[in-house]
């Protein structure tokens, strides 16, 4: 039985200080073998076979590559297996509802992060080719939430590549001659622990948004899980919160240290509604072919990327919005209905 008060650790600012400076040090070690014996060519080899989501297979890669992947496959001692597998049922039985709070409220809200989302902005990719990176996204998210994953191993195998990719990152931002410190390191333990809580506390804040019923052991249950794979991801554990209570208050912590409004911040954002005008249409077809929208692509573009930028403020508020620079748009309750039913996520 839950207990009705949990008790909750504080996350005072000497302790996230502490984390703002830390990055993942396997997953660097590994970066910086890699560029002593292969250089900047070995980097950008093994950043795109990271990026290949249909070969796991580590036979060709550096030896510190392989023994990293090997060193990886285990859950930690604290994972309880029917709790993740509880915890990926309730995203199952929730998929569509949960594809759609990431993409209208996780990730818009990730950017608020004024300075951890420096890297983004830096790094260029998910400006720059949005759509793709958002399918990327969508892949993993659905597959280390399919048991089926775990049970061939391939779910730690795409974390594990992740863990990697971003200690890519990070080392391109620290050699890209662009980085400030002032911002902290690049994708760190912070950074790094405010993303799980998008992945978990915030999905579970969105779908009560929507009305959707869940019990407390339900939502126990899905943030548990998602810790053991932010864990597999390079969280420090004592970064992953143990229950509700505590994932509120790491929450309130970060957005008080965190949350501003940046340039970084507003340029993601308009990227990513671009790219929800791109591909929301696509979804918008009846079985007989007719789209929903107007069959004028520009005018659906721009209905599409309204719907988006509308759907952004119900979850994410006025104050936050503006600070990421999200339109004032009117919306249609029959519109807004209809979108409810899609997601920038495959299913």
């Amino acid at each position: 039985m839950l207990t009705l008060v949990k008790p909750t650790r504080v996350f005072s600012d000497a302790l996230l200080d502490h984390y703002r400076q830390q990055g993942d040090l396997l997953a660097d070690a590994v970066i910086t073998s890699v560029v002593e014996t292969d250089g900047l060519a070995g980097l950008r080899a093994l950043m795109g076979w990271l990026a290949d989501t249909t070969d796991f297979s580590t036979t060709s890669q550096h030896q510190t590559v392989q023994d990293f992947f090997t060193s990886q496959t285990g859950l930690p001692d604290w994972a309880d297996p029917a709790k993740m597998n509880r915890g990926m049922r309730f995203f199952q039985k929730h998929a569509q509802q949960i594809g759609f709070t990431l993409g209208f409220f996780s990730l818009p809200y990730s950017y608020l992060g004024a300075k951890g989302v420096q890297v983004l902005w830096l790094t260029e990719r998910i400006k720059n080719d949005t759509v793709r990176r958002l399918r990327e996204t969508g892949e993993w998210v659905f597959a280390v939430n399919n048991e089926k994953e775990w049970l061939t191993g391939k779910a730690i195998a795409r974390t594990v590549k992740i863990r990697l990719i971003h200690a890519g990152a990070r080392w391109f931002s620290l050699h890209s001659g662009r980085w400030n410190m002032d911002w902290g390191y690049p994708v760190n333990q912070e950074d790094m622990a405010g993303t799980n809580l998008t992945f978990s506390f915030i999905i579970l804040l969105g779908l009560r948004k929507l009305g959707i019923p869940a019990s407390e052991q339900e939502e126990e249950d899905y943030l548990h899980h998602i810790n053991v794979v932010s864990y597999l991801n390079g969280v420090m554990e004592e970064l992953l919160p143990k229950n509700l209570r505590e994932a509120f208050t790491l929450h309130q912590a970060i957005l008080r240290r965190q949350f501003a409004p940046s340039e970084a911040g507003k340029g993601l954002t308009s990227a990513l509604l671009n790219a929800m005008a791109e591909f929301l249409p696509t979804q918008a077809t009846t079985a007989d072919g007719v789209n929903r929208f107007s069959p004028y692509k520009q005018a659906r573009s721009e209905t599409m990327r309204n719907l988006a930028a509308g759907e952004m403020r119900f979850f994410l508020g006025d104050k936050y919005a503006n600070w990421l620079g999200v339109p004032q748009v009117p919306i249609e309750k029959r519109l807004v209905d209809l979108l409810n039913r899609f997601s920038i996520f495959p299913l």
